[in-house]
């Protein structure tokens, strides 16, 4: 079903009287999740100067002018580092034996969570901590639940040195918001093995049309392509089939060119090539690990920029954390003062109970919801 998408979405001659609407279009990652470039760009650094001056004007509260010197970090450098934490993702999944699901949705995690937060704010470290050659990760651990791989807390943990169990589920909630709790994640693999089934069924192409290797490096592209932007950007099916390309181009061009509608002008790969030729440069050209001097760079200006109030034990994370206790402690302060009212002047603590005419007007708004 994935990989017909990419052929139902370059058919406009296609009947849609008859044809079904793909359940990838019915998804959240469909309709919450995907970007153009452009977008994608204008996303990341509009939350890069959002947090800038939200930091900035943290330094300055402190300390009157001690933001003129600080070299903040741009949206590029950001996601350079988010990047290198992206490619330690299969190396520890590998430790665990995780199934290929749990990667690639521990890696789709990681990148819409900075589609909401700052590297200042978060360090992925936070999200991922590396400690040697061990590393743990909250999002990682979401995953396994999500996809239904469960792993126990304390088997997580105890393969993690001088990890515990509060390290892992500090940030879950967190991460599971920045998601906005859509936790379904649509791959491209699952959609290349798709393409690979049906390759089985057509009746030009043979068994030595389709060796085995074939697959084997279609699939090392599309987990390149995990390490760009290319699911945020393109449906699973178009990484799959450039994936496929990559690997053999006629395969790719008759698979596509058996999905075309009867009496297309023309055939279905010519229509798919522009946007495939995309793909297949985003994951050549992107689809490797950052250079790690470039990324070290990062990370020692980061750490001058860092948001203050995110940093345990300096001034701004102390005043920050009294002034959420003082606002607690007058929120359950007011909540005392109004059941003790409630209780002296012979009300309900519960509240008053409500009479038929409100009765009337709550379920008129619960029945509008429902349309």
């Amino acid at each position: 079903m994935a990989a017909d998408n990419v052929a139902k979405a370059a058919n406009p001659q296609t009947n849609s009287l008859t044809v079904k609407k793909p359940l990838y279009e019915g998804s959240t990652q469909y309709k919450s999740w995907r970007y153009s470039p452009e977008q994608l760009e204008q996303v990341r650094t509009s939350l890069n100067v959002a947090a800038v001056a939200v930091i900035r004007n943290t330094f300055e509260a402190d300390e009157p002018g001690s933001s003129e010197d600080v070299l903040f970090l741009n949206a590029n450098e950001e996601q350079l580092l988010v990047k290198l934490y992206i490619t330690k993702i299969p190396q520890l999944c590998g430790h665990f034996r995780f199934p290929e699901e749990v990667e690639a949705t521990a890696i789709s995690y990681l990148k819409r969570f900075y589609l909401k937060n700052t590297v200042m704010d978060w360090h992925p470290k936070n999200v991922m901590c590396v400690r040697g050659l061990h590393y743990r990760l909250t999002a990682l651990f979401l995953a396994t639940k999500t996809t239904n791989n469960p792993i126990s807390l304390e088997s997580y943990t105890s393969n993690i040195p001088k990890t515990s169990s509060s390290d892992v589920l500090d940030l879950e909630f967190l991460v599971s918001q920045s998601l906005n709790f859509e936790f379904a994640v649509w791959h491209a693999h699952r959609a290349l093995w798709g393409i690979w089934l049906d390759l089985q069924s057509l009746p030009d192409v043979s068994e030595d049309l389709r060796p085995q290797d074939v697959y084997d490096i279609a699939i090392k592209h599309v987990r390149a392509s995990r390490f760009t932007d290319a699911e945020l950007i393109y449906t699973p099916s178009q990484i799959a089939l450039a994936s496929l390309a990559l690997a053999s181009p006629l395969l790719a061009e008759r698979w596509a060119d058996s999905k075309a509608a009867a009496g297309a002008a023309q055939p279905l790969s010519a229509t798919l090539d522009p946007t495939l030729g995309l793909v297949k440069y985003i994951i050549t050209q992107m689809g490797h690990p950052p250079d790690v001097e470039a990324v070290r760079e990062v990370d020692r200006r980061l750490k001058l920029c860092k948001n203050p109030e995110k940093v345990p034990g300096s001034k701004a994370y102390l005043a920050r954390q009294a002034a959420e206790q003082r606002r607690a402690e007058e929120k359950r302060n007011k909540k005392a003062e109004d059941v003790r009212k409630a209780v002296t002047e012979g009300g309900n603590p519960f509240g008053s109970e409500l009479n038929e005419d409100e009765k009337a007007k709550q379920l008129a708004e619960l029945d509008d919801d429902d349309d």
